[in-house]
């Protein structure tokens, strides 16, 4: 089915191959399989592309927004590195599982690098059963019409983790409607105290088994007060018990209180993912 000497462009004639190869890992593929469970594997449907590499397709990669290296050995990610070196790097990051977005990295990094930061240690977390901290019962779905509330504590939740302004480049009208997007689709939550926000997060990818927790943020005045132990466990009792999903979310290794407040909650790590940052 596919060129063992290189990568090649992925189509729906491969959508088949491609959901089994990607059930083998459905946390670690999340993200991907959210996509491609509503657009199929067509590039133009998709917004990205799907490269595979091997005749089992033992190499799997997204190339979007971010380039997301889901499997494959060294040869299959020297492959992906010389279809990605053919154009202008358009992705803001490598981001999956740390095998191999490094393994991608050390490829990629002469023609791409210097990175802006290499975050080489993020363990990957999932749990399947209810929280076991009781959920925080003000946090609740934003609504559209509550936006430009939500906003501000989605830019600072950016700015703090990512190190960049979101509204850097267009004002902010990318960001903007990305976060309107979740609020439409129900997946922003958030505790809000006298009209502002003190908790947030979000599920940024959700596939037919998976929701993939991002965004968790707490009010710098108010932390260390528990509300993101109990409002990340009122988003997992939203995924578990109201979605019939495993809840993920993958975290930096050296965020030690937010390990931590994880690990109350219930989540248990799974696998360990990667980013690269440009």
């Amino acid at each position: 089915m596919l060129k063992l000497a290189g990568a090649r462009l992925l189509d729906d004639r491969d959508a088949r191959h491609v959901g089994a190869a990607m059930a083998t890992d459905p946390v670690g593929c999340c993200m991907v399989a959210s996509r491609v469970e509503v657009a199929g594997v067509d590039p133009w449907r998709l917004g990205g592309e799907l490269w595979g590499y091997g005749s089992r397709l033992d190499g799997l990669c997204f190339a979007g927004a971010n380039l997301v290296p889901l499997r494959g050995g060294r040869s299959a990610l020297r492959a992906f590195a010389d279809r990605a070196a053919r154009r202008v790097r358009c992705c803001s990051s490598l981001v999956g599982p740390a095998e191999q977005v490094i393994g991608l990295w050390e490829e990629l990094e002469p023609g791409w690098g210097p990175a802006r930061d290499v975050r080489a240690d993020q363990p990957l977390l999932a749990m399947k059963t209810r929280p076991l901290v009781p959920p925080d019962p003000l946090v609740r779905p934003v609504r559209p019409d509550e936006l430009d509330r939500y906003l501000p504590a989605a830019i600072a939740m950016f700015v703090e983790e990512v190190g960049v302004d979101p509204g850097l480049g267009d004002s902010g009208v990318g960001y903007r409607a990305r976060v309107a997007e979740l609020l439409a689709a129900g997946r922003a939550f958030a505790r809000f105290e006298g009209g502002q926000v003190v908790f947030k997060a979000e599920i940024g990818a959700m596939s037919t088994r998976v929701g993939q927790i991002q965004g968790v943020w707490v009010h710098p005045a108010r932390r260390g007060r528990g509300l993101g132990t109990a409002g990340t466990a009122a988003v997992v009792d939203r995924l578990v018990r109201g979605l019939g999903r495993t809840a993920s979310l993958y975290v930096n290794a050296y965020n030690a209180p937010a390990r931590a407040a994880y690990h109350r909650v219930g989540f248990r790590q799974v696998g360990q993912f990667a980013t690269v940052l440009f």
